[in-house]
């Protein structure tokens, strides 16, 4: 078998001759897609918000406010959330345009509007990419955070650095799952994370995924990216916790049969939090973008239920506002 990887090695469970691989066994079967693909128009799914879209924003929007200089994690919507540590920004999977989609007229749109604009962030010092799904690594974000943020650093999971070619990014790293790099007092380590890559017909799992974990004096910060639940997510605390915080995914997880190899629903989240040892949890990769099945609104209903079905009645584990923060000073 020819050998088109150029990251291979044979040691490792998740490498392929041709790209990269789930160590865990597939459930999918073809034609899979075009049966939910079916079924969705079929059903007219998803539904909107139960109040409407207006409420919804009313509800769970705000525009992010950056001022201060405490340490602060930001989450500003489905998977894009930024950290302040000692006065230096980590930017992870921002997507502040209005479609996840290469295109400028079709593919999911947002729902609910960015919370802050690429001129309105601070000084980005990291910015961290998980995947190269369209809702988690934009163009248009990209382009207009080299152009403004030139010295920027880039890290980003193996077969990912030559995206980055066609714009002014100065400096990017690529690394494999259970590697790290350390900048100044911050370390980023590279973690396991049960999903898939493509943007286009041609380069299907070509690049790795990934989650992430942040190390610094103030902050042990989990990342999980896109990924279905997996035992190897368990081993990351293990490895590189505890955490001080989570960012764990309540959303895009319906119907189960076809979505739960690739996005974990609120009741595997609150398994993995509970496996974790009770970190505070952001959730993310909600809220934004109509990407399965459930509606806007559900998934934090559905995490309560999952809660309590859980048994657990005091926990940390609580949905923020798109564009709210958390300030470390502050205890929780």
């Amino acid at each position: 078998m020819k050998i088109t990887n150029r990251y291979y090695d044979a040691t490792k469970e998740h490498h392929t001759p041709q790209g990269f691989c789930n160590p865990e066994p597939t459930l999918h079967q073809k034609g899979d897609l075009k049966r939910w693909q079916e079924e969705r128009k079929k059903l007219g799914l998803p539904k909107p918000p139960q109040a409407g879209y207006e409420q919804f924003i009313q509800r769970w929007w705000q525009a992010a406010d950056l001022k201060g200089s405490q340490d602060s994690v930001w989450w500003l919507g489905h998977a894009s959330v930024l950290l302040r540590l000692s006065g230096r920004y980590v930017l992870i999977d921002p997507v502040l345009s209005y479609r996840a989609s290469p295109l400028s007229f079709y593919g999911p749109k947002r729902q609910t509007p960015p919370p802050v604009t690429i001129q309105q962030l601070p000084a980005v010092d990291v910015v961290l990419i998980s995947h190269n799904h369209y809702d988690h690594l934009d163009r248009r974000t990209i382009r207009e955070l080299t152009k403004r943020f030139r010295q920027a650093t880039f890290i980003v999971p193996l077969g990912l650095k030559r995206w980055f070619s066609h714009y002014p990014a100065k400096r990017v790293i690529e690394l494999d799952w259970w590697e790290s790099v350390t900048l100044d007092e911050m370390t980023f380590h590279a973690t396991p994370a049960r999903h898939w890559s493509m943007r286009t017909p041609w380069d299907r799992n070509r690049s790795l995924w990934c989650g992430w974990v942040v190390h610094h004096p103030a902050l042990r910060f989990y990342f999980s990216g896109d990924s279905g639940y997996s035992k190897r997510l368990v081993d990351i605390g293990t490895r590189l916790g505890p955490f001080d915080i989570a960012a764990l995914p309540i959303g895009a997880y319906a119907p189960r049969w076809f979505m739960e190899e690739q996005h974990m629903d609120p009741e595997q989240s609150v398994m993995l939090y509970q496996q974790l040892n009770y970190p505070r949890v952001i959730p993310i990769h909600w809220g934004v973008f109509e990407l399965a099945d459930e509606s806007l609104d559900e998934p934090p209903q559905q995490l309560d239920r999952a809660l309590n079905a859980a048994g657990i009645e005091q926990h940390r584990f609580y949905p923020l506002k798109i564009g709210e923060r958390i300030d470390l000073d502050i205890p929780f």
